[in-house]
């Protein structure tokens, strides 16, 4: 436990460049408290003692405004940064190194007995506001939105936008994790692809229109119509990703 602690301590400096001193990350850093507290309580928990353990979770929520319940399991290296207003439940897990911002809940959807909560994988970073609801498994490297609301599992090296959360592939892409603001506008995006559509679709109705008129033209000076058909089919085709679209209205992940 005292190796994960000063992880916890150290994962600061490098993660917030607010962070002058250890004293001042010791007693005015919520998220370092949060978890101090939490880790406590996770061993009296697991040791199966009663009571104690969702006390002291309860005096970190009203120390820190973060509520951790003590059978979570968080890896070592994690800062929630300010933190005010998250929420993580009694299943959830969180892998080493991730992020989590202030108002993020990982909870559960229901009553259901047994693992309800999501499952965060390493270096996961976690937008302000997100939730991330279920037993999901959430992989290495992904980053969730600010504002998010994941409902379905998510592999690893992906950005998740959006309600419900869509995932944009970013494999292999190096991503500063304090970077969570510049994520892609997914739902921009398909609308511009939907617009190019319009456009190529009144493209080929003017063309059909002139088709037609020529085909008449043609028909009545006795020549046929077969080069004009086919310089027509060459030209005009649909060139918009059917599939993205697809996957985003039907909500694909």
């Amino acid at each position: 436990m005292l190796s994960s602690i000063i992880a916890d301590f150290r994962i600061i400096f490098d993660r917030d460049p607010a962070a002058r001193n250890w004293l001042e990350v010791l007693f005015c850093y919520p998220g370092l408290q949060a978890i101090l507290l939490h880790r406590i309580a996770h061993r009296i928990y697991n040791l199966k003692v009663p009571f104690f353990p969702r006390l002291i979770s309860h005096i970190g929520r009203f120390l820190t405004g973060i509520e951790i319940h003590p059978g979570a399991k968080i890896g070592t290296g994690v800062f929630i940064d300010h933190g005010m207003g998250v929420v993580i439940g009694e299943t959830a897990e969180v892998g080493d190194y991730s992020l989590i911002y202030q108002g993020v809940t990982l909870g559960g959807t229901g009553k259901e007995s047994g693992k309800r909560h999501p499952s965060l994988g390493k270096n996961v970073v976690v937008g302000a506001g997100a939730k991330v609801l279920g037993n999901l498994n959430i992989g290495n490297n992904v980053r969730i939105g600010a504002g998010s609301v994941v409902l379905r599992d998510v592999p690893s090296d992906c950005t998740v936008v959006g309600i419900p959360g869509r995932i944009v592939y970013q494999s292999g892409v190096r991503v500063n994790p304090l970077e969570h603001g510049n994520l892609p506008d997914s739902e921009a995006k398909v609308i511009r692809l939907l617009l190019d559509r319009i456009d190529a679709l009144e493209q080929q109705v003017q063309a059909l229109q002139e088709a037609k008129v020529k085909e008449r033209e043609l028909v009545a000076s006795g020549v046929s119509n077969d080069k004009a058909n086919s310089d027509y089919n060459e030209t005009h085709s649909c060139y918009l990703k059917d599939k993205e679209i697809e996957e985003f209205l039907g909500g694909t992940m």
